[in-house]
């Protein structure tokens, strides 16, 4: 098992036997790795501190503990903690069990091709449920408008127009679904397969 510690060095416990110029070389290349790992999350809204703990627990070879990785990461319990509940909650790490241990173990759901489609399936229904709930209301109110104004023809035209423009966005929004729902039974990888 490794962690990155605050220091900017990998704490190795099972690759001890490597040379101290080896262990040097795996730092600077992981470190390499974790750095965009924290980069790339951060540009889908989640901090850079989350994507370093994710690209430090991708490393390890074992479960670790909240302890574990404060101590390696140095920083608060609580806010790896928050990190650790975060990636739980987009699919990205996985809470086990260890014989022996009363302490919740944490390690990485390492398939990057389940990791995305839970990661965008999450963060896509939230919003398209959100934005669907508000355009049907909005909808809705268009059709109780041109109901009780149905004389008025300037203002029919007028919402007609907008009740024409919220149908294209919840069309849009169908679609997005049945993608999502491609990404979570796995089917989008019918037509565009994972590389081997």
């Amino acid at each position: 098992m490794l962690f990155w510690s605050a220091g900017g060095q990998f704490i190795m416990k099972d690759l001890e036997q490597l040379s101290d110029e080896q262990q040097v070389h795996i730092n600077k290349i992981r470190q390499r790795v974790i750095e965009s790992i924290g980069k790339n999350m951060d540009l889908y809204g989640i901090t850079l501190s989350i994507g370093h703990l994710y690209g430090n627990m991708y490393f390890n070879r074992s479960p670790v503990t909240l302890d574990e990785m404060s101590q390696a990461m140095g920083m608060s319990k609580t806010s790896i903690s928050t990190g650790m509940r975060t990636l739980t909650d987009l699919k990205m790490i996985n809470k086990v069990w260890g014989k022996g241990s009363r302490k919740d173990l944490y390690e990485v759901v390492p398939d990057w091709h389940q990791n995305f489609t839970d990661f965008f399936s999450i963060k896509w229904r939230k919003a398209v449920e959100m934005n669907s709930s508000v355009l049907k209301k909005t909808l809705i109110e268009i059709q109780n408008i041109k109901q009780q104004e149905a004389a008025d023809e300037v203002l029919c035209q007028l919402i007609a127009l907008d009740e024409e423009k919220i149908v294209d966005a919840l069309n849009y929004y169908n679609w997005l679904l049945r993608l999502i729902d491609s990404f979570e039974t796995g089917e989008i990888f019918n037509f565009i397969p994972k590389s081997e």
